[in-house]
């Protein structure tokens, strides 16, 4: 079956721009595209989708809004931000509001593929250009930064890139038990209630 995705944008050549870049997937089907917030959620109520691909900037009401409604309506579809903003609240806002992604708008196609799959497969996925600009805006703490072990920023890092415990026990040599351990300790070392956040602190404190 195919990623059923849905484009909320309120830019007609964004949303064709997006729809190309995707049209020649064998995996991944735009089912439906949406001008406004409005508009995005009537569709959702009677329409099944896997992904939604949400502008920041809407007509009609905020995306971060749009994100929470999602998010707690229909809580098995993943959202992924897509912003000319890459700036370290806005994207923090979106995934408090529990986004699954965040792209800026020149992403390419390789990566939006990227994107979508692993979203879709339950990971968490920072575009290149998101992660330089948060980079870019991070105040650097040392004491509250946490001590991590080599393996544990070893481990971070390929979280933050969207791998699995599989794929990252393959890579590491270790048992995928193991990875999860690491994954815990990480969580209870950063105070992060999940994987998303733990992704945002990492960012946020440039671990990785």
């Amino acid at each position: 079956m195919k990623i059923k995705v849905l484009i909320v944008d309120d830019h007609p050549l964004v949303i064709e721009g997006l729809k190309s870049l995707l049209r020649g997937n064998q995996d991944i089907k735009v089912v439906e595209s949406c001008n406004d917030g409005y508009h995005a959620l009537q569709y959702l109520q009677n329409n099944f989708v896997d992904i939604v691909l949400l502008d920041i900037n809407l007509p009609d009401t905020s995306g971060i809004d749009i994100c929470e409604q999602i998010s707690k309506k229909h809580p098995t579809i993943a959202v992924i931000g897509l912003s000319t903003y890459g700036e370290r609240s806005i994207i923090n806002q979106m995934i408090s509001n529990g986004a699954k992604g965040y792209l800026l708008k020149n992403v390419t196609e390789t990566e939006l593929i990227e994107a979508i799959n692993k979203v879709y497969r339950g990971n968490v996925y920072f575009g290149v250009e998101v992660q330089k600009a948060m980079a870019n805006t991070i105040f650097h703490s040392m004491g509250n930064t946490p001590r991590l072990t080599k393996r544990e920023k070893q481990i971070l890092k390929l979280i933050v890139s969207g791998k699995t415990n599989n794929q990252i026990a393959e890579e590491l040599f270790i048992s995928p038990l193991t990875v999860e351990t690491h994954r815990r300790n990480l969580m209870k070392k950063m105070k992060a209630s999940n994987t998303a956040s733990l992704v945002k602190i990492a960012i946020e404190k440039a671990l990785v």
